[in-house]
């Protein structure tokens, strides 16, 4: 874990908090944090928890993972895997099934370029690098034309 640099993180806070146009009281009354304890991570004498952050961030729309990253809590790759798999799921136009298969994918190939799956990985863990490749064929790969996963009824359970 990186070391926490809270000056840095008060002042982005500060700074996305007068861009939304919010008092510090009135952050406190979205988020539950009291004021004081704003106050203090805006100046740089507190180091605020990930739920803190978690709050604050939803407070300001703006995203958790990057004032993780400024808090010093998540490593700038761990926030891009985090985000690129947050992007994957939110997707209304693929269906839970080819959710699973493509995270399955991108697993296999940060396998391959030398990286592991992070912590949240939702895909089975002990799959191997191969399997994501065979199941990517299933997931959408099309052979004649036909929407990617459309009409299959086998492998529905990628984990199984």
């Amino acid at each position: 874990m990186a070391s926490l640099n809270v000056g840095n993180l008060g002042e982005y806070l500060r700074e996305q908090r007068r861009a939304a146009q919010l008092s510090l009281r009135q952050l406190a009354d979205a988020t539950g944090v009291s004021n004081p304890y704003l106050s203090q991570i805006e100046r740089g004498l507190r180091k605020p928890s990930a739920d803190v952050l978690q709050q604050v961030a939803k407070a300001l729309r703006i995203s958790a993972e990057t004032l993780y990253v400024r808090a010093g809590i998540l490593d700038e790759r761990e926030r891009e895997e985090l985000e690129t798999r947050a992007v994957i799921l939110a997707d209304p136009s693929i269906n839970e099934r080819q959710k699973n298969v493509l995270l399955q994918i991108y697993d296999s190939f940060r396998r391959e370029n030398g990286f592991t799956p992070g912590p949240d990985a939702d895909v089975n863990a002990d799959a191997d690098a191969g399997s994501g490749a065979d199941a990517g064929v299933d997931a959408g790969t099309t052979r004649n034309g036909d929407d990617a996963g459309a009409g299959t009824t086998k492998d529905q359970d990628p984990h199984s």
